[in-house]
Protein backbone atom coordinates (compact mmCIF):
# COMPACT_ATOMS: atom_id res chain seq x y z
CA UNK A 1 0.00 0.00 0.00
CA UNK A 2 1.36 3.40 -1.01
CA UNK A 3 0.58 6.40 1.14
CA UNK A 4 -0.22 9.61 -0.69
CA UNK A 5 0.53 12.94 0.94
CA UNK A 6 -2.68 14.57 2.11
CA UNK A 7 -2.00 17.72 0.08
CA UNK A 8 -1.70 15.80 -3.22
CA UNK A 9 -4.74 16.01 -5.51
CA UNK A 10 -6.32 12.65 -6.24
CA UNK A 11 -8.21 12.59 -9.55
CA UNK A 12 -10.22 9.57 -10.62
CA UNK A 13 -10.15 8.20 -14.14
CA UNK A 14 -13.88 8.94 -14.42
CA UNK A 15 -13.27 12.63 -13.62
CA UNK A 16 -10.59 12.87 -16.28
CA UNK A 17 -12.80 11.18 -18.90
CA UNK A 18 -15.78 13.38 -17.98
CA UNK A 19 -13.72 16.56 -18.21
CA UNK A 20 -12.19 15.48 -21.52
CA UNK A 21 -15.59 14.64 -23.01
CA UNK A 22 -17.00 17.97 -21.86
CA UNK A 23 -14.08 19.84 -23.38
CA UNK A 24 -14.43 17.94 -26.66
CA UNK A 25 -18.15 18.72 -26.78
CA UNK A 26 -17.47 22.43 -26.27
CA UNK A 27 -14.72 22.42 -28.88
CA UNK A 28 -16.91 20.68 -31.45
CA UNK A 29 -19.84 23.00 -30.74
CA UNK A 30 -17.56 25.95 -31.39
CA UNK A 31 -16.32 24.44 -34.67
CA UNK A 32 -19.78 23.62 -35.97
CA UNK A 33 -21.35 26.93 -35.02
CA UNK A 34 -23.79 25.30 -32.61
CA UNK A 35 -22.87 27.57 -29.72
CA UNK A 36 -25.78 29.92 -30.50
CA UNK A 37 -27.85 30.49 -27.40
CA UNK A 38 -31.42 29.34 -27.91
CA UNK A 39 -34.39 31.31 -26.61
CA UNK A 40 -35.89 30.05 -23.36
CA UNK A 41 -39.35 28.56 -23.09
CA UNK A 42 -42.08 30.85 -21.78
CA UNK A 43 -45.14 30.29 -19.58
CA UNK A 44 -48.39 29.68 -21.46
CA UNK A 45 -50.80 30.61 -18.68
CA UNK A 46 -51.80 34.11 -19.80
CA UNK A 47 -54.80 33.41 -22.03
CA UNK A 48 -52.79 32.51 -25.13
CA UNK A 49 -54.70 30.82 -27.95
CA UNK A 50 -53.23 27.91 -29.87
CA UNK A 51 -51.66 29.07 -33.14
CA UNK A 52 -52.89 25.91 -34.88
CA UNK A 53 -56.51 25.57 -33.75
CA UNK A 54 -57.37 28.72 -31.77
CA UNK A 55 -58.27 27.01 -28.48
CA UNK A 56 -57.33 28.85 -25.27
CA UNK A 57 -54.37 26.82 -24.03
CA UNK A 58 -54.90 27.07 -20.28
CA UNK A 59 -58.50 25.81 -20.57
CA UNK A 60 -57.51 22.32 -21.72
CA UNK A 61 -55.62 19.27 -20.42
CA UNK A 62 -52.53 17.64 -21.79
CA UNK A 63 -49.09 18.44 -23.12
CA UNK A 64 -48.51 21.80 -24.76
CA UNK A 65 -45.75 23.11 -26.95
CA UNK A 66 -43.94 26.12 -28.33
CA UNK A 67 -41.77 26.59 -31.39
CA UNK A 68 -39.32 29.42 -31.95
CA UNK A 69 -38.74 30.06 -35.64
CA UNK A 70 -35.88 32.04 -37.19
CA UNK A 71 -38.51 34.60 -38.19
CA UNK A 72 -41.07 34.75 -35.38
CA UNK A 73 -44.76 34.89 -36.22
CA UNK A 74 -45.45 38.37 -37.60
CA UNK A 75 -47.83 39.31 -34.78
CA UNK A 76 -45.47 38.69 -31.84
CA UNK A 77 -41.91 38.60 -30.58
CA UNK A 78 -41.42 35.04 -29.38
CA UNK A 79 -42.64 31.53 -30.07
CA UNK A 80 -45.68 30.10 -31.74
CA UNK A 81 -47.63 28.31 -28.98
CA UNK A 82 -49.91 25.31 -28.93
CA UNK A 83 -52.57 23.53 -26.86
CA UNK A 84 -51.26 20.03 -27.67
CA UNK A 85 -48.32 18.06 -28.97
CA UNK A 86 -50.25 17.21 -32.14
CA UNK A 87 -50.98 20.90 -32.83
CA UNK A 88 -47.30 21.71 -32.18
CA UNK A 89 -46.04 19.25 -34.75
CA UNK A 90 -48.78 19.83 -37.34
CA UNK A 91 -48.12 23.58 -37.31
CA UNK A 92 -44.34 23.14 -37.36
CA UNK A 93 -44.46 20.68 -40.27
CA UNK A 94 -46.80 23.00 -42.22
CA UNK A 95 -44.49 26.00 -41.65
CA UNK A 96 -41.43 23.96 -42.63
CA UNK A 97 -43.23 23.08 -45.88
CA UNK A 98 -43.54 26.87 -46.43
CA UNK A 99 -39.80 27.38 -45.89
CA UNK A 100 -39.83 28.45 -42.23
CA UNK A 101 -36.89 27.28 -40.11
CA UNK A 102 -37.55 26.20 -36.52
CA UNK A 103 -34.82 27.17 -34.06
CA UNK A 104 -36.09 25.12 -31.12
CA UNK A 105 -39.23 23.19 -30.15
CA UNK A 106 -40.28 22.86 -26.51
CA UNK A 107 -42.83 20.39 -25.13
CA UNK A 108 -44.19 19.73 -21.65
CA UNK A 109 -41.84 17.40 -19.78
CA UNK A 110 -43.93 15.01 -17.69
CA UNK A 111 -40.79 13.75 -15.94
CA UNK A 112 -40.30 17.25 -14.47
CA UNK A 113 -43.85 17.78 -13.14
CA UNK A 114 -46.28 16.06 -10.80
CA UNK A 115 -48.99 15.09 -13.24
CA UNK A 116 -52.42 13.54 -12.83
CA UNK A 117 -54.30 11.24 -15.15
CA UNK A 118 -58.03 11.47 -14.53
CA UNK A 119 -61.18 10.05 -16.06
CA UNK A 120 -62.15 6.42 -16.42
CA UNK A 121 -63.47 5.89 -19.93
CA UNK A 122 -61.45 8.72 -21.55
CA UNK A 123 -58.49 9.50 -19.29
CA UNK A 124 -56.73 12.83 -19.77
CA UNK A 125 -53.42 14.10 -18.42
CA UNK A 126 -53.00 17.37 -16.56
CA UNK A 127 -51.55 20.46 -18.28
CA UNK A 128 -48.45 22.23 -16.92
CA UNK A 129 -47.91 25.69 -18.34
CA UNK A 130 -45.04 27.29 -16.40
CA UNK A 131 -41.82 27.95 -18.33
CA UNK A 132 -39.89 25.41 -16.25
CA UNK A 133 -42.26 22.60 -17.33
CA UNK A 134 -40.87 22.73 -20.88
CA UNK A 135 -37.84 20.91 -22.25
CA UNK A 136 -36.26 20.95 -25.70
CA UNK A 137 -37.58 18.31 -28.05
CA UNK A 138 -34.06 16.89 -28.49
CA UNK A 139 -34.07 15.81 -24.82
CA UNK A 140 -37.45 14.08 -24.87
CA UNK A 141 -39.03 10.71 -25.51
CA UNK A 142 -42.74 10.53 -26.27
CA UNK A 143 -45.43 7.95 -25.75
CA UNK A 144 -47.49 7.79 -28.94
CA UNK A 145 -50.77 5.91 -29.19
CA UNK A 146 -51.64 5.73 -25.49
CA UNK A 147 -55.20 5.74 -24.12
CA UNK A 148 -54.53 9.12 -22.44
CA UNK A 149 -55.96 12.22 -24.11
CA UNK A 150 -54.72 15.78 -24.41
CA UNK A 151 -56.49 18.94 -25.54
CA UNK A 152 -57.19 17.67 -29.07
CA UNK A 153 -57.85 14.04 -28.14
CA UNK A 154 -55.10 11.45 -28.69
CA UNK A 155 -51.68 13.05 -28.25
CA UNK A 156 -47.98 12.40 -27.82
CA UNK A 157 -46.99 12.47 -24.13
CA UNK A 158 -43.37 13.68 -23.59
CA UNK A 159 -40.88 12.63 -20.89
CA UNK A 160 -37.20 13.54 -20.49
CA UNK A 161 -36.52 10.19 -18.78
CA UNK A 162 -37.00 7.23 -21.11
CA UNK A 163 -37.78 4.95 -18.15
CA UNK A 164 -40.65 7.27 -17.15
CA UNK A 165 -41.97 7.08 -20.71
CA UNK A 166 -41.71 3.27 -20.69
CA UNK A 167 -43.54 3.10 -17.35
CA UNK A 168 -46.31 5.38 -18.67
CA UNK A 169 -46.64 3.25 -21.83
CA UNK A 170 -46.86 0.04 -19.81
CA UNK A 171 -49.74 1.51 -17.80
CA UNK A 172 -51.63 3.40 -20.54
CA UNK A 173 -50.51 1.76 -23.78
CA UNK A 174 -48.61 3.21 -26.69
CA UNK A 175 -45.03 3.05 -27.85
CA UNK A 176 -41.99 5.08 -26.85
CA UNK A 177 -39.90 6.93 -29.43
CA UNK A 178 -37.42 9.80 -29.39
CA UNK A 179 -39.29 13.08 -29.90
CA UNK A 180 -36.88 13.99 -32.70
CA UNK A 181 -38.14 10.93 -34.62
CA UNK A 182 -41.69 12.29 -34.82
CA UNK A 183 -42.80 12.86 -38.39
CA UNK A 184 -46.04 13.91 -40.08
CA UNK A 185 -47.06 10.27 -40.62
CA UNK A 186 -46.83 9.55 -36.88
CA UNK A 187 -48.83 12.66 -35.95
CA UNK A 188 -51.49 11.79 -38.54
CA UNK A 189 -51.73 8.26 -37.11
CA UNK A 190 -52.06 9.57 -33.54
CA UNK A 191 -54.83 11.98 -34.56
CA UNK A 192 -56.76 9.34 -36.56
Amino acid sequence: MVDQPSDQLSVSRRSVVTLAAGGLTLALAGCTGESEELPAAISLDDGQSCDACGMVIEEHPGPTGQVFFEDEPADRDGPAWFCSGTCTYTYRFDREDEGWNPRVTYLTDYTAVSYDVSGDSEPSISAHLSADAYVQESQLFVVAGSDVLGAMGPDVIPFSDEDDAEEFASEYGGSVIAATDIDRELIDSVRA
